[in-house]
């Protein structure tokens, strides 16, 4: 093993250009793949880890779990091995920051951010269920949002195949406890379920910028998760709807048999919980008891009750009929005092128990077993329903039923999959749900003239799977419009598209101006955000005036309605306190200059701050 450094080549093909991040296991690193001339993201062990074999396992199982998977919401994974003892896995690089990251800086999300993150999520989870694999640390840590609002779900670290037996045991309480299903707080193993509930988690923390259960230490968390309720998401904010409270509910019920049965389920939700025959509906009711009822304890416990009852009368009757003397009496709870005739009764009985036994597991199984015979499914995929249906029903099963299904791989009337799913085994008495093609989803276009083309570009690409393209367009008359306002769309209102096919957006050909920053009593923060959307460099400059609040901006360098310009710098001077106390030796500077403090914005929207006074 050596050391990683700017420069260095690993497995004489990624170069390192910088660290880019440290975790518990392995550090990340930027570099350029010098055979494909791309930039990508090296994972490597840390090189006090590298002798472990349990760690080396995980970190080779995280390769194996991301490799298998491909989705535009999963980190694609390129490459994976060992180097001079550096253990590797080389994979996509995003530029973009994590979802912990951006609630740090944002607070919360808006809900429709927050269901459209949540719907990308939903698809990429559902993407490696249906490959069997359960991610178990679902987080805003290990979620990137890249800056066109896509995300891209990373660290299969802990992931466990469903298939797995060696791994239950040994790993079933993994991942960071603020997320941590009850199920795996209390030892047991993980289901796509224990995904579902870390989703409803990170759904309640993205809509309100907390987390529901908060402790001292990990163990008073872990126990929250295991008792109590979630808090209700409509308390925090008033304005979210009961049916995205209902979707974390369902997600974070305590009993998994309350949860979603599979992310698909949920969502569908996501998708329709914001349209207004949605936002209104009823809070949800657990079908199953929260939390098992300790019957073990409680029968023991009633029964042990009633015995002391009957034992403290007889004894009151004893004393009554013996004049007030106690007689020893053998208590009738155990088998003593059994007359010979009642032991060959128990003794017949208990041979009739045996002989039933055998019955039961050897004679009535080869008599009536049909039943309980499992065989393996077919793949009827293709078929048609009756085609599909004879099949089942050669092979043995007694039971079908039939379901419509959206699908753009299967034409109409054609089946898609059946469920259980095609390999699997089933009970010859089980039903077999067979699900037919409707043939693909259609979508009608409405108009979208007056509307934000960010947010109308958002729902059909997310929730309808459409491509599109917006454009500029010239207008003779730019007044009172707003740049990023829809003033002409392609094709016409009541077209009907399937999924895939293109939706073009004009908006104004209009060159951005600068705001009134001063009258509109803009903040510095808001300042700051333009400047970095724009790339505008920003100088601040701090003045001593006493006729205006405290950060209230009083001057701006470039004048409202000028044109912006990008990499051109603005300056603006910020209303500061005059100061009343002075230091020995020090002096007053109240000139209108003030202290400066620089932020400059380079092209790709970071932000550097260099004070050069104390505001």
């Amino acid at each position: 093993m050596i050391l990683i450094t700017k420069g260095q080549k690993i497995n004489d093909r990624y170069e390192i250009i910088k660290s880019i991040g440290e975790g518990g296991m392995a550090n990340v690193y930027l570099g350029q793949d010098t055979i494909l001339d791309r930039k990508v993201a090296i994972k490597v062990l840390r090189g006090d880890l590298a002798n472990d074999e349990k760690f080396i396992r995980r970190f080779q199982r995280e390769a194996l779990s991301a490799s298998s998977l491909s989705h535009p919401n999963i980190v694609e994974m390129y490459d994976v091995g060992e180097d001079n003892g550096n253990y590797y896995i080389v994979m996509e690089y995003i530029e973009g920051k994590t979802l912990k990251q951006l609630l740090k800086k944002r607070g919360k999300l808006t809900t429709r951010e927050a269901v459209d993150i949540m719907i990308q999520l939903a698809d990429g989870i559902s993407e490696a269920h249906d490959s069997y694999i359960i991610h178990r640390d679902i987080k805003p840590q290990n979620i990137m949002i890249k800056e066109d609002g896509k995300i891209k779900i990373t660290d299969f670290g802990i992931a466990m195949a469903l298939n797995s037996t060696q791994l239950t045991q040994t790993n079933s309480v993994m991942g960071s406890v603020h997320y941590l299903p009850p199920e795996q707080a209390s030892g047991k193993g993980s289901t796509i379920k224990s995904d579902i509930y870390s989703m409803g988690i990170l759904f309640y923390e993205l809509l309100t910028g907390v987390l529901p259960f908060k402790g001292d230490n990990a163990v008073e968390i872990a126990l929250k998760h295991l008792k109590e309720p979630i808090p209700s998401v409509r308390k925090q904010n008033s304005s979210i709807p009961q049916s995205i409270e209902n979707i974390i509910l369902k997600c974070t019920a305590k009993n998994p048999k309350n949860r979603y049965d599979d992310v698909k389920e949920m969502s569908r939700d996501l998708k329709v919980c914001l349209e207004p025959d949605f936002v209104n509906q009823e809070k949800i009711k657990y079908k199953y008891p929260e939390h098992e009822t300790e019957d073990k304890e409680v029968i023991p416990t009633l029964k042990t009750k009633n015995r002391d009852k009957e034992r403290e009368k007889r004894r009151e009757n004893n004393l009554e009929n013996n004049g007030g003397v106690e007689l020893i009496q053998e208590e009738p709870d155990g088998p003593k005092g059994l007359s010979k005739t009642k032991i060959i009764i128990w003794s017949l009985i208990i041979v009739l128990i045996v002989l039933l036994g055998v019955l039961s597991i050897f004679v009535i199984p080869s008599l009536f077993g049909k039943s309980d015979k499992e065989i393996t499914i077919p793949d009827v995929a293709g078929m048609t329903t009756e085609e599909a249906i004879s099949v089942l029903e050669s092979a043995g099963f007694e039971n079908t039923t039939v379901e419509k299904m959206i699908s753009s791989e299967f034409e109409e009337g054609k089946v898609v999959k059946t469920d259980p799913l095609a390999g699997r085994k089933a009970k010859v008495k089980n039903t077999i749900t067979i699900y037919e093609s409707s043939g693909e989803e259609k979508y009608v276009v409405e108009d979208y003239n007056g509307q934000n083309y960010i947010k109308i570009q958002t729902e059909l690409e997310k929730v309808h799977g459409l491509e599109v393209e917006v454009k500029k367009k010239e207008v003779k008359d730019a007044e009172g419009l707003d740049a990023q306002v829809i003033i002409d769309q392609n094709p016409a209102v009541g077209t009907e598209l399937q999924k895939g096919d293109k939706v073009i957006l004009y908006i104004p050909d209009i060159v951005e101006k600068y705001p009134d920053f001063v009258k509109d009593k803009w903040t510095v923060s808001d300042v700051e955000d333009f400047a970095s959307t724009y790339k505008i460099t920003l100088k601040k400059e701090y003045v001593t005036d006493t006729t205006e609040k405290e950060g209230t901006i009083i001057y701006q360098s470039r004048p409202a309605g000028s044109p912006v310009v990008a990499q051109a710098t603005l300056t603006i001077r910020i209303a500061k306190p005059e100061k009343t106390v002075e230091t020995p030796g020090s002096s007053t500077n109240n000139s209108s200059s003030g202290s400066t403090d620089s932020t400059t914005n380079n092209t790709n929207g970071s932000t550097n701050s260099s004070s050069t006074g104390t505001p």
